[in-house]
């Protein structure tokens, strides 16, 4: 059964919802997301909306869902803050539509792409990085010991055999549409930055914490200025972990396809309680 297919038959909710992303759209992502071939869902512009789509949707059929504080790797970011009250549905989903045209936009314009190195410190791989002669920065820093680099393919290329070379456990190249998270997504970050600014955004019932500095933000302003700088900074998804859980957070519940951040928030606290929606 494809992504959300069976939220959409059980729930009359996540049905309208459903519909109603595929008039925003202008297409039927639902047909891609339950039917669809690995192609046609690896695009940028269906995989964004379409993981988007399923965590909101799912969080809305949740009885007495009353997060304490919110928080979304990367994408997950827009669906965090339609989570907590700072965007509405209809908002959210255009804008990631955006985000995700502008930054498929981004990527066929110049061939770039993302690695992940295993058992190394962080410092030590943006050394690595920094000595290389081409655009290659941190772009996710998942948890100790595991980051994500992002950068133009000969810089990657670089990176993964230097990296190799100093002893990384894993240095394995992603297959990605291209380097995000980098200074490479800066055609996306200012294609985005206007509609970002002109969207409505509300005081959210409770904290996001951002991927751009893994503080805790209720300030309309403040979110906005850190989901545009989002698109060329990384995401530090470790320090937000911590953070949460030195600002209190007994337990995560994961909304969304897999459980990638259920492992992650072990690997930050081996026994903090985590679930999936």
């Amino acid at each position: 059964m494809g992504m959300g297919k069976d939220l959409y038959e059980q729930h009359t909710q996540a049905k309208e919802m459903f519909e109603q992303a595929n008039e925003l759209l202008g297409f039927r992502i639902t047909d891609l997301m339950f039917e669809g071939q690995e192609q046609d869902l690896k695009q940028t512009r269906v995989t964004q909306p379409a993981i988007f789509l399923h965590s909101v949707i799912l969080a809305t059929t949740l009885e007495g869902f009353q997060p304490d504080m919110v928080a979304g790797h990367s994408l997950g970011e827009f669906s965090a803050l339609v989570a907590n009250g700072a965007l509405c549905f209809e908002d959210g989903l255009d804008l990631v539509f955006k985000r995700a045209l502008a930054m498929q936009k981004a990527c066929e314009s110049e061939p770039s792409t993302m690695a992940a190195i295993i058992g190394m410190e962080d410092s030590q791989v943006e050394q690595v990085c920094e000595e290389i002669d081409e655009i290659v920065v941190a772009a996710n820093y998942n948890s100790r010991g595991q980051i994500v680099i992002s950068g133009s393919v000969p810089g990657i290329d670089a990176a993964v055999e230097k990296l190799s070379d100093l002893g990384a456990k894993r240095a394995l190249k992603l297959v990605v549409g291209g380097a995000f998270h980098s200074p490479l997504m800066e055609p996306a970050r200012a294609e985005l930055e206007q509609a970002i600014q002109a969207a409505p955004f509300s005081t959210p019932v409770c904290p996001v914490y951002q991927n751009v500095n893994a503080l805790p933000s209720l300030d309309p302003g403040e979110i906005k200025r850190n989901l545009v700088a989002q698109l060329t900074a990384p995401v530090r998804w470790r320090q937000i972990l911590e953070q949460m859980i030195a600002d209190g957070a007994t337990s995560f519940t994961e909304v969304g396809p897999g459980k990638v951040l259920q492992g992650l928030i072990k690997k930050a606290d081996r026994n903090m309680e985590t679930r999936s929606a």
